[in-house]
């Protein structure tokens, strides 16, 4: 018996998950679809989709699970165009960054007895240095050692949990699960936040009289403090910052109280502040960095056994709803 595994959205997340799964074909269907059909295509050539479809609702009809790859402005049309096709016992997972907002248009679109959970993948950080999120190329190892956010209405069915929890495993990260209103507020802080301090940074830059010579000085600096910037997907990048509107606020104020403390260090002369302060944030970053590489956040000294590919399979398997049965 196999699973029966639709990806809609064939940009780097979707196509990266279907390479993943390409190494357990024997056992799981990939089928993809996009509303670029040269994106299908590409998808296809690299070996991570078994079938395709350019109909939505051709490709979801007979789906076990259904993965949404889009940009957050495409979920709400696309839940309300596959939920007459979904089977009951059907598990969707958003791959989407929001999960207050979301969960309240799941409410009201999708039929009972179809199981809706934000599944958020971070990168491998090997490839984090990739922030053309439009244009990142597709990698099989693209969630090695990085965390999958795992969020889910309440009532959700145990087994779709179980689910979710399987698939971070086989696609080879960790499940990292989070209370929604807890995951839009750290969302917000390393996300939404560089990109719109990416956009101001450039904003600044840019509209003075000097833009036109400073702009050949760039340099690491520089490319560093605006690639945030090329993260912001779709064609209304906006869309994501007011739908996490108070949070987005929270942090920007955040990031403005901590520009002017360190005007104020300039202002009153205060060089002893702002090298304890320069240092301090290094030391902090440089931390962060290599915890992040080794993807060892817990320090755990107790090894928790984790299940076997065969066995994340097998209960994939088993959540199927069985004829004659609910």
């Amino acid at each position: 018996m196999t699973v029966q595994v639709t990806i809609i959205g064939l940009r780097q997340i979707g196509t990266s998950i279907g390479l993943a799964l390409g190494e357990y074909k024997d056992q799981i269907v990939r089928t993809g679809t996009d509303a670029d059909p040269a994106r299908v295509q590409q998808a296809q050539k690299q070996g991570a989709l078994d079938k395709i479809s350019y109909r939505l609702a051709d490709a979801v009809r007979d789906a076990d699970v259904v993965l949404l790859a889009v940009p957050i402005e495409e979920v709400k049309e696309t839940l309300k165009m596959i939920a007459p096709e979904l089977r009951a016992g059907a598990v969707i997972l958003d791959t989407s960054p929001l999960k207050v907002a979301v969960f309240e248009w799941v409410k009201d679109i999708l039929p009972e007895d179809r199981y809706f959970i934000s599944f958020l993948p971070t990168l491998n950080p090997v490839y984090l240095h990739e922030v053309e999120a439009e244009r990142g190329e597709a990698h099989l190892d693209l969630f090695k050692n990085g965390l999958v956010v795992i969020a889910c209405p309440p009532g959700t069915h145990a087994d779709a949990v179980r689910l979710a929890d399987d698939l971070t495993g086989l696609i080879g990260a960790r499940p990292f699960y989070a209370d929604p209103y807890e995951s839009d507020g750290l969302v917000a802080a390393v996300d939404l936040l560089p990109q719109l301090t990416s956009s101001a940074l450039l904003t600044a830059i840019s509209s003075q009289p000097g833009w036109q010579e400073a702009r050949k000085l760039g340099g690491k600096a520089f490319m560093a403090g605006t690639s945030a910037m090329e993260m912001a997907q779709g064609d209304n990048p906006e869309t994501v910052f007011f739908l996490n509107r108070e949070n987005t606020i929270r942090v920007l104020d955040n990031l403005i109280h901590a520009l002017g403390s360190i005007r104020d260090t300039l202002v009153d002369n205060d060089s002893e502040t702002l090298h304890s302060l320069l240092l301090k944030m290094r030391d902090i970053r440089h931390d962060w960095w290599t915890l992040r590489q080794q993807g060892n956040w817990e320090r755990k000294t107790e090894q928790t056994e984790i299940p076997s590919a065969a066995e994340r399979l097998g209960r994939l398997i088993g959540l199927r709803p069985r004829k004659g049965k609910k």
